[in-house]
């Protein structure tokens, strides 16, 4: 299923180019993050107020989850986690504009949110403990490594498709109910399933970036 009208893609076909919606839409929310970073540390005030406050409360629940999930090493890779939690965020809420397509509606995008977070696990685990992080894949008994390798490496390999699959099945679900919501209903906007995105929005943010740091977290622990 298309959308019957977006407003790239008009402003694309006008151009006469194509680089595929999820690409467009992925730089329309990074212009969007970069310009409200802008807006909110432009004029830093002792005490906040309006977007500035906002975005200090939104920092500082990011801030307090990692910590809670991750422990105090956690705040060295705040940066990392607190982009994919607003990235994906606001993504998912564009949603819910007419008009506009979530880049997390299409696997693309989603595998390479997954595929970083794969990488980074590793990174962070070769950097905080040597060739000592592999012992991570072997498990406590020696005799058993053989067997506990494979296992690990499996279940390594299948938390990308893990977290790919699971915020692409929600987004594009919730894209497609939308639609039809809105085909049979064209003049009456339905205000239960825009409120249902707005829930869906949240909790995909908070799986995806809270199984990134469960995973960075275990990265970080030493090996036994």
């Amino acid at each position: 299923m298309t959308h019957p009208f977006l407003i790239f893609q008009w402003l694309e076909q006008q151009l006469h180019t194509h680089v595929g919606e999820h690409v467009t839409y992925t730089w329309f929310v990074m212009l969007v993050l970069i310009v409200l970073a802008f807006l909110a540390s432009r004029a830093v005030k002792l005490i906040p107020g309006g977007l500035q406050n906002f975005m200090e409360v939104v920092v500082s629940g990011i801030e307090n989850l990692i910590e809670e999930t991750m422990g105090p090493k956690g705040k060295a890779y705040f940066p990392l986690l607190a982009t994919f939690a607003l990235f994906i965020l606001v993504s998912n809420l564009i949603a819910l504009v007419p008009g506009f397509y979530p880049p997390t509606a299409n696997l693309n995008t989603n595998g390479a949110l997954a595929l970083t977070v794969f990488a980074m696990t590793h990174i962070i685990g070769v950097k905080e403990h040597g060739f000592h992080y592999f012992k991570h894949f072997m498990g406590p008994i020696l005799a058993l490594a053989p067997l506990i390798f494979i296992i690990e490496i499996i279940g390594h390999l299948a938390r990308p498709l893990s977290l790919s699959l699971r915020l692409f099945g929600n987004m594009y679900g919730h894209e497609i109910v939308l639609m039809i919501f809105l085909a049979l209903v064209p003049f009456l906007l339905p205000v239960p399933m825009m409120l249902m995105g707005v829930l869906v929005a949240f909790i995909q943010t908070f799986v995806f970036t809270l199984l990134a740091m469960i995973y960075i977290a275990g990265a970080l622990e030493e090996a036994h």
